[in-house]
C-alpha cells in the first residue's frame, strides 16, 4: 500500500482506531494533526496554536484514546472546553473516534445542565470525561469525581477560558490531577496569560504553530471608513442588504453593541439573532440551532459568545469594530472562506481608528479598501433566510430522534425529503428546519400526526 507521509496509517495508533479512521473516510492529516499527533503519541506536552476548524480535536482524541486502558473503569483522561457547545462537540467527535474500541464510556459535565443526573452517571463510572470549568470543579468540591487516574489533560480554547474568568477554577482542578499526566493546551491565540498557564501546568512543552488552513485567496476581505460611530449600523445594513449572504456573522467588541446593532437591524427587516455572554442556556441553545439550520440569516455576537462554535458554511463576517488584537481579527475573518468555499469579510473604522489598521498591517494583513454600497432603503421587504424553524415539545428524553422526525414528515409525500434541514435534538425539546415554502404544511402534518405514538405540539418560531 502506498501511503501519503501525511496518511494515519503512518502512525503507531492502535488497529482499530485506523480502521475506525478509515470507515470515517479519515485519510490524511490536516497541518495540525500531522504536527502534533507523533509528539502526542510519544507523550509529549505540547501547546498547540490553531484556529477553530483545523482538526485539533482528532489530534488530541486519537492520542487520548490510544492510551485508554479500557478495561481500567476510571477516568483516564480530562478535556476542559469553556463553553457547554464546545463540549458536546468535542464529545461527539471523540465518541466517533472511539468507535473501534469497544465499552469506552465518554460523560460531558457542563454547566446549564441538571446536576443530579450527572451525579449518577459519574457513580456508575467514565473512562474520559469532557467539560467545563466550573461544572467540573463542583463535582470535585462534592467529591463525585476523582481524577488521580487521569493520565491526559486537554485544555481546549484555552485562551477563551482565561477571558472568560477561569483561571482559579483552571488551577483547581489541575491540582486534582496527577503530576505525571501528560498535559496538551490548544488556543487560537498565544498571549501572555496562555504562555504563564503553560509554564504553570505543563512540562517542557513544544509549541506548534499552525498557520490558517484556507487559502488567503478564497476570502475577499475589505476595509470600509465610516464617519463615526453612529455610521457603523447603517453601514452593516447596506452590506448585508446589498451582498444578500446567506449566513453572516456580525462580531461586535461588547454586549450592549451586539444588543443594539441587532435591533437597528430588525428595523431594516433583517432576520438577526444576537448572541453574547449573558444569555440563558435555553436561549443560547435556540439562538445557536436557528443560525445553524439557516432559518436566520444574521447573527451578531460577541467574541466571547461565538468562539468555539461550529458553524458551518459561513458567507460573510462583518467586523462592527475591529478587534483589539490582530490574532482576533484573523481568527473572526478565518470564520468564512473555508474548506475552499469563498467567503467574504468587511471590516469597519472610523478617522480615529487608523492606528488599529496600522497594528493589522504590521501584522500581516493586506489593508484593501472597499466603497459602501448606496444607502439601504427601507421600502419593501428584505430578504428572507432560506428554512423556517419548526419547535416540537419532545426530545431525548421521550427517545425521539432525528429518523423519527424526518419519517413523520415525510410519510405519504406531503412534505419532500429535500425540503428538510437540519433536526436537532435536545432533553425536552427538538428543532427542525424545513424550507421556507413546505413550512406551513410540515407544521400541519406534526400536529395532526404522532411520534413514537405520542401527539406533539409544534410551533414555528422563526
Amino acid at each position: 500500500m502506498n501511503l501519503s507521509e501525511t496518511s494515519f496509517h503512518t502512525l503507531p495508533l492502535a488497529a482499530g482506531l485506523l480502521d475506525n479512521l478509515a470507515s470515517l473516510g479519515y485519510r490524511d492529516m490536516t497541518a495540525i494533526q500531522a504536527a502534533a499527533l507523533p509528539r502526542i503519541l510519544a507523550g509529549s506536552d505540547l501547546v498547540g496554536q490553531a484556529k477553530t476548524g483545523s482538526g485539533k480535536t482528532v489530534a488530541f482524541g486519537l492520542g487520548l484514546l490510544n492510551k485508554l486502558e479500557v478495561k481500567r473503569f476510571a477516568v483516564q483522561g480530562l478535556v476542559l472546553c469553556p463553553t457547554r457547545e464546545l463540549a458536546d462537540q468535542v464529545a461527539r467527535e471523540l465518541r466517533k473516534l472511539a468507535r473501534g474500541v469497544h465499552n469506552v464510556k465518554i460523560l460531558t459535565l457542563c454547566g446549564g445542565m441538571p446536576f443530579g443526573p450527572q451525579v449518577g452517571s459519574l457513580a456508575h463510572g467514565a473512562h474520559i470525561i469532557v467539560g467545563t470549568p466550573g461544572r467540573v470543579h463542583d463535582h470535585l468540591r462534592k467529591r463525585n469525581l476523582k481524577l488521580e487516574q487521569v493520565h491526559t489533560l486537554v485544555l481546549d480554547e484555552a485562551d477563551r477560558m482565561l477571558e472568560m474568568g477561569f483561571q482559579e477554577t483552571l488551577d483547581a482542578i489541575v491540582a486534582e490531577v496527577p503530576a505525571s499526566r501528560q498535559s496538551l493546551l490548544f488556543s487560537a491565540t498565544y498571549p501572555e496569560q496562555i504562555q504563564q498557564i503553560a509554564r504553570r501546568v505543563m512540562r517542557d512543552p513544544e509549541l506548534l504553530k499552525i498557520a490558517e488552513q484556507h487559502r488567503r485567496s478564497t476570502i475577499d476581505q475589505r476595509f470600509y471608513q465610516v464617519d463615526n460611530n453612529e455610521a457603523r449600523a447603517d453601514a452593516v445594513a447596506r452590506l448585508l442588504l446589498d451582498r444578500r449572504p446567506d449566513s453572516a456573522v456580525v462580531f461586535c467588541n461588547t454586549r450592549r453593541d451586539t444588543e443594539e446593532l441587532a435591533s437597528v437591524l430588525r428595523d431594516y427587516r433583517l432576520n438577526v439573532i444576537a448572541l453574547h455572554g449573558e444569555l440563558d442556556q435555553r436561549a443560547r441553545d435556540r439562538a445557536l440551532v436557528c443560525f445553524a439550520n439557516h432559518s436566520a440569516s444574521v447573527l451578531v455576537a460577541t467574541d466571547v459568545a461565538a468562539r468555539g462554535l461550529d458553524i458551518e458554511d459561513l458567507n460573510m463576517v462583518i467586523n462592527y469594530h475591529i478587534a483589539r488584537d490582530a490574532e482576533v481579527h484573523t481568527h473572526r475573518v478565518g470564520r468564512t472562506g473555508r474548506a475552499g468555499a469563498s467567503g467574504e469579510a468587511a471590516s469597519l473604522f472610523t478617522e480615529r481608528e487608523q492606528h488599529k489598521l496600522a497594528r493589522l498591517e504590521a501584522d500581516g494583513v493586506e489593508l484593501l479598501m472597499g466603497e459602501l454600497p448606496h444607502p439601504a432603503v427601507l421600502d419593501g421587504p428584505a430578504y428572507s433566510p432560506p428554512m423556517h424553524c419548526l419547535q416540537l415539545d419532545v426530545g431525548k428524553k421521550q427517545k425521539i430522534r432525528p429518523g423519527d422526525i424526518l419519517g413523520a414528515l415525510t410519510r405519504g409525500e406531503r412534505v419532500a425529503g429535500s425540503d428538510v434541514g437540519k433536526i436537532h435534538i435536545f432533553d425536552q425539546c427538538a428543532y427542525v428546519a424545513v424550507k421556507r415554502r413546505a413550512a406551513d404544511e410540515a407544521l400541519r402534518v406534526l400536529s395532526a400526526g404522532k411520534l413514537k405514538g405520542r401527539s406533539v405540539r409544534a410551533r414555528k418560531i422563526r
